[in-house]
Formats: structure tokens, C-alpha cells, sequence
């Protein structure tokens, strides 16, 4: 069974952190920069970290090129 959650990411961070904000809902900070997907990776990592799985069961499903996203964990 699938969970969909909905992220508001923050780059340029002085640290990466994750932090619950509401039902389903988180902000992420990292010190990755948007350019070339580093970003995105970046946050599968620390949703990965935060929720103690894989990185492969984590899918951006929208906002590949927003601050916003939804995500779609295995």
C-alpha cells in the first residue's frame, strides 16, 4: 500500500532536515542546489533517512521542477 505526502522544499539550507508541518505534509530543507535533479535526490535521501527505508521505494509523482511536490512512498 501506497502514502502520498505533499512537500515544500527549501535549498540552499545550512543543513538537511525534514520536519512534519501537518497531516501528510513536510518541510524539507537541504543544502543542495536545484540544478541537474541534485535537488530531488537530495530530498529522496532525507525522506528516505527520516522514514528509516530505501531510497528506490521513494517517487516524485509532481513538482520534479517546484519548491512543491508530491511524493509517492512504497
Amino acid at each position: 500500500m501506497s502514502r502520498i505526502i505533499r512537500v515544500h522544499v527549501q535549498t540552499h539550507a545550512h543543513e538537511d532536515r525534514m520536519e512534519e508541518t501537518g497531516l501528510d505534509e513536510y518541510k524539507i530543507w537541504t543544502t543542495a542546489i536545484s540544478e541537474k535533479g541534485g535537488a530531488n535526490q537530495a530530498v529522496i535521501e532525507i525522506i528516505a533517512d527520516f522514514f528509516d527505508i530505501v531510497p528506490s521505494s521513494i517517487r516524485i509523482i509532481s513538482g520534479n521542477k517546484s519548491r512543491h511536490k508530491l511524493i509517492e512512498i512504497l
